[in-house]
């Protein structure tokens, strides 16, 4: 559930987390929660929305979008799926990439050569995921 939450919601602090956690049925004390997040290797982060909790696998992602920004020309989606275009031979790298970050609202990904199709794992999520692949291009503008 920890996961989940943190997957879904910007949590900045424990306190937060626990509330989420109470919200959804779980009784949690502090010392519990804080060796739950050691054990899932859930760091904080700043972020430009402020500090955050992240699993390590999204701490990476922060590591990457710089390089991601470089490869991707544009993203467009419809009701069902998100469309990548990248660099030529870029797609693979990318969508391997985007395959690691393991988001769970990402079902898969196929690529070509400069083309990528995301999959999101609804289609009620699809404006959700296009948004999550957008915010990967666009820290290119804010690092160059």
């Amino acid at each position: 559930m920890i996961k989940r939450l943190l997957a879904t919601q910007p949590l900045g602090t424990q306190e937060d987390l626990c509330r989420a956690l109470r919200k959804s049925g779980f009784r949690v004390t502090q010392a519990t929660l804080s060796r739950d997040l050691r054990e899932l290797g859930v760091v904080r982060i700043n972020t430009p929305e402020g500090m955050r909790y992240v699993l390590h696998t999204e701490a990476e992602e922060e590591r990457l979008k710089a390089m991601v920004g470089y490869e991707v020309e544009r993203i467009e989606s419809n009701e069902e799926m998100i469309v990548v275009k990248t660099l030529p031979g870029r797609a693979p790298g990318v969508a391997a990439i985007i395959d690691n970050l393991r988001h769970p609202l990402i079902l898969g990904t196929i690529a070509g050569d400069n083309t990528i199709f995301i999959t999101p794992v609804s289609v009620k999520k699809t404006a959700e995921v296009a948004k999550i692949i957008r915010s990967l291009m666009t820290e290119r503008k804010r690092v160059a």
